[in-house]
Parts: structure tokens; C-alpha cells; sequence
């Protein structure tokens, strides 16, 4: 891993566009090697896009590996590159400035769902404002140092483990830090729902709506995704949600995911499809990923 990690110092030097090739060319490479993760990737495509030709999903998993590849070299920028250089590379819509002060009057949850350049609008807001999240911590420790690093670079940075619970989080947001939530990824049935995501049932977390119902905390998504020709990246700021999350969590927890799957298909190569979003089923259901 110290090996890898100095490989990806030394090609933050490399112009973007070259950096950005040279990582697809190994998501091509992985698309290849990486058979369990890429029937992953086109058994949730066949699930959430079934009204596409199987060339066409092919495609869109291809494409994927690229993309995933490719934003797992680019945080070599994110961590070590100038704040100057990204500056330059990031774009922020929809006004050019991040809603600092938005994002700071009261509670705020800053819901990024699981696009590939995540990384990037967690980079872009810690140059501007403190912040907290929800970190897993790697297994390997020398990784595990230069992702918080990297990730605390700007400005101080709370992260959170899921062992904390919920107080922690509770707390920074009573405090007015906004809390970068990643709210699609499948945890099992415990704080869940089994939601629709793209017409197939998710055990989906209700975290997002029973947190903002108990710290009356406004939710503000943050989506980043790649600018055309390797030019950087475009960080989007929406608007804040109206009446969220009421008094019906399951019907807020829809919401979120109906929202999701809009940006999704904005993007559909970006989404991180070689999760297992739909490993939990309700009982009696068999697993969407056991190969015939």
C-alpha cells in the first residue's frame, strides 16, 4: 500500500487530463479482471434499468469502471495538490461560491449520495467551512492516515465512526457544523426500510429523515460529478428540501431515494454500482446476486 500511495504522489504532478486517462485505462483493465464486481455491477443495472439493451448496460458498467478507477487516482489531487490548482479545477453551481453561510445559519445535513466523485465535494467544502462525516476506518493503517489527512487538509474535520452512534452527530449539527451524510448504501435491515429504489425494493436507511426530524436540520444535497474533457470537476449545491421530512419517515425515506435515482440517471456511469445495494432482501426473497 506504501508503494501505491507513493505512485499516487507523484502523479498529482501529472496534468489532469493525463491523470484522468490514465485512469480509465485501468478501470478497463479492472472491468476485465474483476468478474464478482463487475456481475455486480450489471446485476443492479439489469435490476434498476431494465428498459436498456444488455450493450447498453455493458456499456454503462464499463464506463463505471473507468470512472471509479479514474476518481480513486484523482485523489492524489484532492490530497496533495495546492488549494490554488483546485480551485481551478472545481466548478460550483449553481452560483460559483459555496452557500457557506446557508450551510452554517442553522442544523444542516449535506446529503451526497454515492456518486464516484464524492471525495471531490467533501475537498471542495473543507476549503471553505468545518464539516463532519461518517468515516469507516480502512484495515490498512498507513491508507487509513493519508485518507483523514487528506480529508482534514483545509479546514478541521469531525469524523465519525458508525460505533460512535448517534450522539456525535447529533451534537455537531446542534453546533451548526453541517454533516456530510452518504444516506444509499446498504447496511442490513437495523434503522432501514425496505424502500424503492428504481421500482425494486432497498433496505434503505431512514437515518437521514429521523435526524433532521429530531434536530430540526434543513437537508441540502451536494452532488459532484466529472466536467467533460478531463477539465475537473462540477460540485452542485440544490436546493434545500421544502417540508422534509414531515411526519411520515418511510414517506421521507422515498423521497430521498426518488431523488437519488433522478441524479442518477443525469450521471448513470458515475453511480457506485458495484455495491450491493440490494443484498438485504425482505424474507423469504432470494438473493438478486447468486449466479445461475
Amino acid at each position: 500500500m506504501k508503494l501505491m500511495l507513493g505512485l499516487m504522489w507523484l502523479l498529482h504532478w501529472l496534468p489532469l487530463p493525463l491523470l484522468g486517462r490514465f485512469g480509465d485505462a485501468v478501470g478497463s483493465l479492472l472491468f476485465v479482471l474483476l468478474r464478482s464486481r463487475r456481475h455486480i455491477a450489471l446485476t443492479n443495472l439489469r435490476l434498476c434499468m431494465p428498459e436498456l439493451t444488455e450493450a447498453e448496460r455493458v456499456d454503462i458498467a464499463r464506463r463505471h469502471f473507468q470512472s471509479y478507477s479514474r476518481s480513486v487516482w484523482e485523489r492524489a489531487v484532492l490530497w496533495w495538490a495546492p488549494e490554488s490548482r483546485l480551485k481551478r479545477l472545481i466548478t460550483i453551481d449553481p452560483d460559483g461560491e459555496i452557500p457557506v453561510a446557508a450551510m452554517t445559519e442553522k442544523p444542516t445535513i449535506l446529503l451526497c449520495p454515492h456518486f464516484v466523485c464524492l471525495d471531490v465535494a467533501g475537498a471542495a467544502i473543507a476549503m471553505e467551512a468545518s464539516a463532519s462525516s461518517m468515516y469507516v476506518t480502512q484495515k490498512n493503517a498507513a491508507f487509513d492516515q493519508v485518507l483523514r489527512a487528506g480529508r482534514a487538509r483545509f479546514k478541521p474535520v469531525k469524523l465519525f465512526t458508525r460505533q460512535d452512534g448517534i450522539k456525535p452527530i447529533l451534537r455537531a449539527l446542534r453546533d451548526k457544523l453541517p454533516y456530510f451524510m452518504l444516506p444509499d448504501m446498504d447496511f442490513g435491515e437495523k434503522d432501514a426500510e425496505f424502500v424503492p429504489f428504481f421500482g425494486v425494493q432497498a433496505a434503505t436507511l431512514t437515518a437521514t429523515a429521523r435526524i433532521a426530524a429530531t434536530t430540526g436540520a434543513q437537508v441540502m444535497p451536494v452532488i459532484a460529478t466529472f466536467l467533460p474533457n478531463y477539465r475537473g470537476w462540477r460540485v452542485k449545491f440544490y436546493p434545500v428540501w421544502d417540508n422534509y421530512p414531515g411526519e411520515d419517515m418511510v414517506a421521507a425515506t422515498r423521497r430521498m431515494n426518488a431523488f437519488i435515482e433522478e441524479r442518477v440517471r443525469e450521471a448513470p456511469a458515475e453511480y457506485f454500482w458495484t455495491h450491493k445495494r440490494f443484498k438485504t432482501r425482505p424474507n423469504g426473497e432470494p438473493s438478486l446476486y447468486s449466479k445461475h
